[in-house]
């Protein structure tokens, strides 16, 4: 079976590990501290603050940003539920905004009718890979002085127009290993504001910037010297990752763009796309999407559906009061169908996928 993802793991990172281990210390030590930095250097930030999950850095971003009870943010329902329940977490509301089908991201020609007095954020989210359109979300920030936190969890090394995302606003990343990069778990928070990063730096360590002092409610969001010592690595290899990547999603797209029914994943000319999910639309004349996912699995092909269910669809918002209709974020939930392009993905592997999906069409008609 082709595995829809497969974390990238060497001798290198083995290595790391064990040399963290070797030392002794192996919690918010000196492998933290160079990871932190070489990642700002990365994205092109002045700070970086590392945590235990993506999850952890969305929720440390929103609190060190003031957000709070009485607040809303503007977000997509169409996104893991980590981007609108970090929101809640701190008992601020998530406003929902409908998408591009195109992009899958948040239409940014819609955010102004959501903009309440109550507003307080934009947390677009670079949805498998592709960023946003942060031009016009910067605008409207802007023009409305709004805070825009950037849920760029799957979108390590995007770019809009040549900009690495998390360099626009508050940068949010995860390191799952699911991502383009992994520290097995973890995630970081990027901004160019040093009074943000020591808020957030006490934020994931209890409130406390000097041991045992703790001046605001914190949490225990640290990240491990052990994760740490992995993202170093990973990310001295993660533009290859991205390339390779990148590259398997071409070769897929040329061979599938032809197919009746199948809507292959577009990439905007002002924005690279890294590709953390290569999804394509399968519409109702090309077949059943759930017979089309059983023909592949059955082929060896793995699959997977990001994401079935929109958010505000959910129970968990529905029990909040949440209604309305969002019909592209609905449409697409129907539709989306994730193949594997990570870099452990071969040409023989992308040509089974493709005759695989011919085979289909073939036998349709």
């Amino acid at each position: 079976m082709i595995p829809i993802a497969k974390p990238q793991i060497g001798e290198e990172e083995i290595k790391a590990v064990q040399d963290v281990m070797n030392s002794g210390i192996i919690s918010q030590g000196e492998a933290v501290r160079e990871f932190e930095e070489n990642f700002a250097d990365y994205i092109g930030v002045e700070n970086a603050v590392a945590v235990n999950s993506g999850t952890a850095a969305l929720h440390t971003a929103l609190l060190a940003n003031g957000i709070g009870p009485g607040d809303e943010v503007i977000t997509t329902p169409f996104t893991f539920i980590a981007t609108a329940n970090s929101i809640l977490f701190t008992g601020a509301k998530p406003a929902f905004v409908d998408i591009e089908e195109d992009t899958f991201n948040i239409d940014a020609e819609k955010i102004q009718d959501k903009i309440t007095p109550k507003t307080k954020a934009i947390m677009p989210v670079h949805l498998y890979g592709q960023p946003a359109d942060m031009k016009r979300i910067m605008e409207i920030a802007g023009d409305h002085n709004l805070i825009v936190i950037e849920d760029a969890c799957q979108a390590h090394g995007a770019e809009f127009n040549k900009i690495k995302v998390g360099n626009f606003g508050t940068g949010c990343f995860s390191f799952y290993p699911t991502k383009n990069m992994t520290t097995s778990e973890g995630g970081i928070i990027t901004t160019n504001d040093k009074k943000f990063a020591e808020t957030a730096n006490a934020l994931r360590n209890h409130g406390s910037l000097i041991r045992y002092y703790h001046e605001i409610l914190g949490y225990n969001y640290r990240m491990t010297d052990i994760g740490a010592a992995i993202g170093i690595t990973q990310l001295k290899k993660l533009d290859k990752f991205n390339e390779i990547r990148i590259k398997n999603a071409q070769y897929l797209t040329k061979r599938l763009k032809d197919i009746r029914g199948i809507l292959t994943p577009i990439v905007k000319n002002d924005r690279k796309h890294v590709f953390n999910q290569y999804t394509l639309r399968i519409r109702s004349e090309f077949g059943e999407r759930d017979k089309v996912i059983e023909i592949l699995n059955k082929n060896g092909v793995g699959t997977a559906i990001y994401y079935p269910l929109p958010v505000h669809q959910q129970r968990l918002y529905m029990n909040l009061g949440y209604t309305g209709k969002f019909p592209s974020s609905e449409r697409m939930a129907n539709d989306v169908l994730s193949l594997p392009v990570h870099p452990s993905v071969t040409e023989d592997n992308l040509d089974l996928i493709a005759e695989t999906f011919n085979n289909i069409n073939n036998e349709k008609n």
